[in-house]
């Protein structure tokens, strides 16, 4: 029985347009040779390689009946993933997306309905769920239909945002009596600012994946056929580069949303010398001089 989520109880508040599921025709898929990374290992989701190069993971939020609500389950398989994947050498960035109807429809109301508060504290709920965010490689959401509560949190804890035409993103946790728990009202306020995120979190309102670009949400829409794929060619282009000067490119971007103008300027300061210690900004620049391609050993 399909489990029920967040978006099937404000479902038939809100026309929308679905679209049928269908997995970009022109994206190279395969399957990762590492045991741990087989799909066969997962319940709730799929882990491939794309690109020509196999050199982007990809991970495929899989619980059709439930709109890929997020279950405990699935979260903490997909920080599996993410491990596996940080670990894999060959892999320079990471996608993270569901179908063309829901990336994921929010958390599961079903599991956590009955929980108390003393459970939630002592089991500091939704905690793994930051393993996302937290990952040294680049992360890229390719959002088609819902990504709504948890699935718009999923979303944000990427560092990029794809999205499909038709693409909607909400938090109406305030809809079923709660808030946001997993970056809904810390991460939305940084992407959007404090008003756009207010009428977001407080209504339950849901924002088209044209009106979430303008509010600088989503970086580029595509058609939903060509997401996947479009989301798997940014993530080659990002693995050309040293993997471990994206890390601390990475880092340092995240860092301006931590800290001060001004201690963030240090740390990028910092940052940028320290990279005078890594073998790849000799190369890389050497690369430049010479007009040639740069080779990048990450060290």
């Amino acid at each position: 029985m399909a489990t029920r989520t967040l978006t099937k109880f404000v479902y038939n508040k809100v026309q929308t347009n679905l679209i049928r599921p269908n997995l970009a025709s022109s994206t190279k898929f395969f399957s990762s040779t590492a045991p741990a990374a087989s799909a066969a290992n997962y319940e709730f989701i799929k882990v491939d390689k794309a690109g020509a190069n196999q050199n982007v993971g990809l991970i495929t939020l899989n619980r059709p009946k439930a709109l890929n609500a997020l279950c405990n389950g699935l979260m903490t398989e997909v920080a599996k993933a993410i491990d596996t994947l940080e670990a894999d050498k060959s892999v320079g960035a990471i996608v993270i997306t569901g179908s063309e109807k829901a990336f994921a429809a929010g958390a599961d109301i079903k599991e956590m309905q009955n929980n108390t508060y003393s459970q939630t504290i002592s089991g500091n709920f939704l905690s793994h769920w930051n393993r996302v965010a937290e990952s040294t490689k680049p992360v890229i959401a390719a959002v088609n239909g819902y990504a709504l509560g948890g699935g718009c949190e999923l979303a944000m804890m990427c560092d990029i945002i794809y999205a499909g035409e038709k693409a909607k993103f909400g938090q109406p946790e305030i809809l079923i009596g709660t808030i946001p728990g997993a970056g809904g009202t810390q991460r939305l306020p940084r992407y959007v600012g404090k008003s756009k995120a207010m009428e977001i979190v407080l209504t339950g309102d849901q924002v088209t994946a044209q009106d979430a670009e303008k509010m600088g949400l989503v970086s580029k829409i595509f058609p939903p056929d060509q997401l996947v794929n479009e989301a798997v060619k940014l993530g080659e282009k990002i693995a050309k580069n040293s993997p471990l000067i994206v890390a601390m490119c990475k880092e340092s971007v995240n860092t301006a949303f931590e800290t001060t103008l001004r201690e963030g300027l240090h740390f990028e300061k910092r940052s940028f010398h320290g990279t005078f210690a890594t073998k790849d900004r000799k190369e890389g620049m050497t690369a430049f001089i010479e007009k040639r391609p740069p080779n990048f050993i990450a060290e």
